[in-house]
């Protein structure tokens, strides 16, 4: 039997634990350091609960703390220049449905931000429908109930949105339009405090995601009366498309995905992605998220851009023929 002395004992250890710690995945491998989600909006809406639900299991996944940050302002445009500004090392992503990434850069001179430019997409996690909802204070509980209640007020009312210039915003314009009504968009700084105003009563509809909407709709109190989309979404069976009550042009729908800073190193990003697609594989996560509205499936970061130029150049030419001018 070979009899090594301390010091050699003592080396062919720490020389074993180094070469163990190199073959380890990372995706298993405890990392001290803390990944951050960026929420570009308040606590209590759609975006931050969606961002809340995946931080357990990444955190299970990835070995290493997860945390949600809200950066909340400017319709998620605080967020994305936080990230813009975060080391592009893997440890900032920003967690983003397609107003900040899609619309923002198409309303704003100068939003501080290049999607093309500054942000990596990391991986998809969702599709999901803008739906109008009606406050439970309307008595319509249609469309066409909420088109001859607001007639029956002089033609002129309110309608919340989330954020300025956004596709509920430009949503609104084209049901005014198409009904000849006199809807004014109210904008607000994410849907939590459009939701509060709705529910008591303060405004008579909003415009939103189905995940703002769909527990409050189930409860009775507010009334989803439309969503975008191709079809009817499974979560709100007995709600039609728009495009079912004639009002056409809003069928493709908007995406929930990660976003990191440009310049992430590609197999930060892969890893990131595989610990996604590992988490959305996971049935009960899966239900929560379907359960809020959502049309759960993985994209890989490759899918997800994709996605969101196609989703960019559609809302460009609406955007454009609305008269619109950038702000």
């Amino acid at each position: 039997m070979l009899d090594l002395s301390p010091t050699r004992r003592r080396f062919i250890a720490q020389t074993s634990a180094a070469v163990a710690t190199l073959a380890a995945p990372w995706s298993v491998r405890a990392d001290s350091r803390t990944l951050k989600i960026l929420v570009g909006f308040p606590p209590g809406g759609g975006t931050d609960a969606i961002a809340r639900l995946l931080a357990d299991p990444l955190r299970e996944v990835l070995g290493m703390p997860v945390v949600v940050e809200n950066r909340a302002g400017a319709g998620g445009q605080l967020a994305a220049q936080a990230l813009k500004a975060a080391p592009a090392d893997g440890y900032t992503v920003l967690l983003s449905h397609d107003h900040t990434v899609s619309i923002l850069p198409l309303v704003l001179r100068n939003p501080g931000f290049d999607p093309a430019r500054d942000f990596v997409a990391v991986g998809g996690l969702a599709t999901f429908v803008n739906a109008l909802a009606v406050s439970a204070g309307t008595p319509a509980r249609s469309l066409r109930e909420f088109v001859q209640w607001v007639r029956g007020q002089g033609g002129k009312a309110a309608v919340g949105i989330p954020a300025p210039a956004s596709v509920p915003q430009f949503l609104v314009q084209v049901l005014a339009r198409q009904q000849q009504l006199d809807l004014v968009p109210v904008p607000y700084r994410g849907s939590a405090p459009m939701m509060a105003d709705m529910l008591g009563n303060q405004i008579p509809a909003g415009v939103g995601s189905i995940p703002d909407f769909i527990d409050h709709h189930k409860a009775g109190k507010l009334h989803v009366v439309a969503v975008m989309g191709r079809q009817r979404q499974p979560a709100l069976p007995d709600v039609p498309t728009f495009a079912e009550l004639g009002v056409a042009g809003f069928e493709e729908v908007p995406f929930y995905g990660l976003f990191a800073p440009a310049g992430t190193p590609a197999a930060r990003l892969a890893q990131l992605d595989a610990a996604l697609a590992k988490v959305l594989a996971q049935p009960a996560l899966r239900e929560r998220l379907t359960a809020m509205g959502l049309n759960v499936g993985h994209m890989s970061g490759e899918q997800l851009a994709a996605r969101e130029r196609t989703y960019r150049e559609v809302w460009a030419r609406i955007i454009r023929d609305s008269g619109f001018q950038p702000q």
